[in-house]
C-alpha cells in the first residue's frame, strides 16, 4: 500500500461536497430527472486527481456528503434492497438524511453495487494518500420511515425490533409511537409532479401506529413542510410529559447508535459531522463520544448545532471538538453581504464566542444555505471573498467550503423537489454546471472556467492556503481594529479591520463589503518601539511604506488586504 499522508496543521479546512454530485459529469438537467437522464457521480470520479487538486487549494480534510444508503426511488431490487415508497420520499434520489441502512453506503454511488463498501474503502484510502482526511455523516436523530437494514453486522438487531408499540413513549422503544393511529401521508405532498408518478406513489404509506416524525413532530398527520419522510429516534426523553429524561437503565438507542459510530471508525474515517446533534441529548454524547475515543482517540465529531446557549454544554460535557457558527458569525455575515447588516454586528458575533474560538466551525455555504452567487443571497460570488477572508482567518477553529462555492456555482433552476431556492439540490440528480466547467470531464484542470472564475478560485487558493501557513491565524489571539481606523463615514458599517496576534506573528486584515473603493487609514500602535515597524503584503511580499504613524490603503470594492508585521 502506498504511504499514507495524514493532514498536518493545527487549523482545519474543510471542503463539502455532495458525493453522488461531485464527479456527475452529464448535463441534461432535466427537471425530476431519473439516474438514467441526469446521472450520478460515483465514488471512483473522486479520482486521485481531483483529490490532489482540492488539497493544492489548500484543504485539509473532505466531507463526503450522503453516503450512507438512504431512502431514494431508483430501483436496485436486482440487489436485494427494497424499492421506496415514493410517498416517504423526497425528490427523486432522497434525502442524504433520511437514513435506510446505518451499515450501508447508497447504492447510487457505486460503478458495482455488489462492491459498494469495497468502493467507499478505497475512497477513504485514496484521500489518506492525497493527505486529506476523511469526514462522513452520523445522522442520529431520526431515520427513513422504511429504515431496514440488510448490510448489519452479525447479531445486530435492527431499530423498533423489540418495541412496545402499544405505548406512545417508553425509555427502551427506538421511536415514538402514537397508538390506534395511522400515518397519514401529507394530502398536498405529490412526489414527482404531476408530470410523473413514483414508485407505489397512492398518497398511502402503511404505518400502524404511526410514529413521530424526526422534527419533532408528535402527530399522525405532519404536514408537507415538516420532515414526514423520516421518524424519531428515542433517547430517553419524554417529549410530551416536560422533557423528563429517562436515562437510568441506558436507552437501547443509545447502545445501538454507539455500535454504529464504531462501525464506521473502524473504516478509517477521521470525523463524524453530527446531524441535527443538538436535538439529540447532551448526555448521549458525554457517553457515546467518550466511548468512541476510547478506541479511536484521534476521531473528531462536529456538531451541527442552532441554540448558541447549548454551545459550551456540547463542548464541555458532551464532548465535541467543533460546533457549527452559524447563528452567529454566519448570519451576521450574510446580512453584510446583503447589504443590510453591520460590520459591527459581525465582530460582535465573533466575539461572542471567544472563550470556545478553537472550537467555531465558520463557513458561508454548505448544502443548507444558499449558493453566494444566486440570485436569493448576494448574486455575485466576488462579493464573498471579503467575507470568505473573515470567516477563515478570524478565528482558531475550521473552516469549511462547499464545492463550487470557489467558481461562483449560482444554483440555477428547479431541479424538482427543492426547486429554484438558490441552493443546490440534495434530493434529486443533477450536474451542477459551474462546478463541471472545473471538473471539465474528469480532468479536474479548471479548463472550462472563464478568466473571471479561475481568479476567484485563485483567491480562495491564496486565503485557504494563508490559513494553513500563518501562525498567527492557527493560534493567535483575535483584535478588533476599528478604533485605529479612519473609514470615510460613508463605509464606516461596510469595512471590517482586525488583527491576529500570536507570539512569533502578527497579521491585519482589512476587508470591504462596500461596492466602492474605500480609502483606510491605519494609526500604527508602537507598542514602545522607538521606529515604525515594518509592513509586507501578507501575499505578494510586498512592502508597505508607513508614514508619520500611519498606513495609507485602498481597497477595490468587494476587496481585501493582509500586512504582516
Amino acid at each position: 500500500m502506498d504511504e499514507v499522508r495524514r493532514p498536518a496543521g493545527n487549523k482545519w479546512v474543510i471542503y463539502q461536497m455532495m458525493t453522488r454530485l461531485f464527479g456527475n459529469k452529464v448535463t441534461n438537467n432535466r427537471k425530476y430527472g431519473s439516474r438514467e437522464e441526469n446521472g450520478v457521480g460515483k465514488f471512483e470520479d473522486i479520482s486521485e486527481k481531483a483529490l490532489e487538486e482540492i488539497r493544492k487549494l489548500g484543504v485539509t480534510h473532505v466531507w463526503f456528503t450522503g453516503v450512507l444508503e438512504h431512502a431514494g426511488m431508483s430501483d436496485y431490487s436486482d440487489y436485494g434492497i427494497a424499492v421506496d415508497d415514493a410517498d416517504v420520499v423526497k425528490g427523486r434520489a432522497g434525502s442524504p438524511y433520511a437514513i435506510k441502512d446505518y451499515y450501508d453506503v447508497d447504492p447510487d454511488l457505486a460503478v458495482d453495487v455488489e462492491k459498494r463498501m469495497k468502493e467507499w474503502e478505497a475512497l477513504i484510502e485514496r484521500s489518506h494518500r492525497a493527505g486529506l482526511g476523511v469526514i462522513m455523516d452520523f445522522v442520529p436523530n431520526h431515520v427513513a420511515r422504511a429504515y431496514a437494514s440488510d448490510a448489519s453486522p452479525e447479531g445486530v438487531e435492527d431499530f423498533g425490533v423489540r418495541d412496545d408499540r402499544s405505548r406512545r413513549f417508553s425509555p427502551q422503544n427506538n421511536f415514538y409511537y402514537l397508538p390506534g393511529e395511522a400515518f397519514r401521508v401529507p394530502p398536498d405532498y405529490d412526489p414527482l409532479g404531476p408530470e410523473l408518478k413514483g414508485p407505489q406513489e397512492d398518497g398511502f404509506f402503511d404505518e400502524m401506529p404511526a410514529r413521530a416524525s424526526g422534527n419533532n413532530v408528535f402527530s399522525a398527520s405532519p404536514t408537507s413542510g415538516d420532515w414526514f419522510e423520516t421518524v424519531k429516534l428515542n433517547y430517553g426523553i419524554d417529549y410530551e410529559d416536560s422533557m423528563k429524561k429517562y436515562f437510568d437503565p441506558m436507552p437501547d438507542t443509545w447502545l445501538k447508535m454507539k455500535d454504529i459510530l464504531l462501525y464506521w471508525a473502524g473504516k478509517g474515517v477521521d470525523a463524524f459531522r453530527c446531524d441535527m446533534a443538538g436535538m439529540v441529548p447532551v448526555e448521549f454524547w458525554a457517553w457515546a463520544i467518550g466511548e468512541v475515543k476510547k478506541e479511536y482517540p484521534h476521531l473528531q465529531f462536529i456538531a451541527e448545532i442552532y441554540q448558541p446557549a447549548l454551545y459550551r454544554s456540547y463542548l464541555r460535557k458532551g464532548g465535541f471538538d467543533y460546533l457549527y457558527d452559524k447563528v452567529g458569525c454566519y448570519d451576521a455575515l450574510r446580512a453584510l453581504m446583503e447589504g443590510h447588516g453591520s460590520a459591527r454586528e459581525v465582530i460582535a458575533a465573533s466575539e461572542e464566542t471567544q472563550d470556545i474560538d478553537p472550537h467555531m466551525l465558520r463557513f458561508l455555504e454548505n448544502h443548507d444555505e444558499q449558493r453566494i452567487a444566486s440570485a436569493h443571497f448576494a448574486g455575485d460570488a466576488r462579493i464573498g471573498l471579503p467575507g470568505m477572508l473573515f470567516s477563515a482567518a478570524s478565528g482558531m477553529g475550521p473552516v469549511m467550503i462547499y464545492f463550487g462555492q470557489e467558481v461562483g456555482e449560482p444554483a440555477l433552476g428547479a431541479e424538482g423537489f427543492q426547486g429554484d431556492d438558490g441552493r443546490t439540490t440534495i434530493f434529486d440528480y443533477w450536474g451542477v454546471p459551474e462546478h463541471q466547467k472545473w471538473m471539465n470531464d474528469g480532468r479536474f484542470d479548471g479548463g472550462r472556467l472563464s478568466s473571471a472564475q479561475k481568479k476567484l478560485r485563485r483567491e480562495y487558493g491564496k486565503i485557504l492556503k494563508l490559513c494553513q501557513e500563518s501562525e498567527a491565524i492557527r493560534f493567535g489571539t483575535f483584535v478588533d481594529l476599528t478604533p485605529a481606523m479612519e473609514i470615510p463615514d460613508e463605509a464606516a458599517d461596510r469595512v471590517i479591520c482586525f488583527a491576529r496576534k500570536s507570539f512569533g506573528q502578527t497579521l491585519f486584515f482589512f476587508c470591504n463589503f462596500s461596492g466602492q473603493t474605500v480609502d483606510l487609514n491605519y494609526h500604527i500602535a508602537r507598542e514602545g518601539q522607538s521606529a515604525l515597524p515594518r509592513f509586507r503584503d501578507a501575499f505578494t511580499g510586498e512592502e508597505v511604506e508607513a508614514a508619520e504613524d500611519l498606513i495609507r490603503l485602498q481597497l477595490p470594492a468587494y476587496g481585501y488586504r493582509v500586512l504582516e508585521w
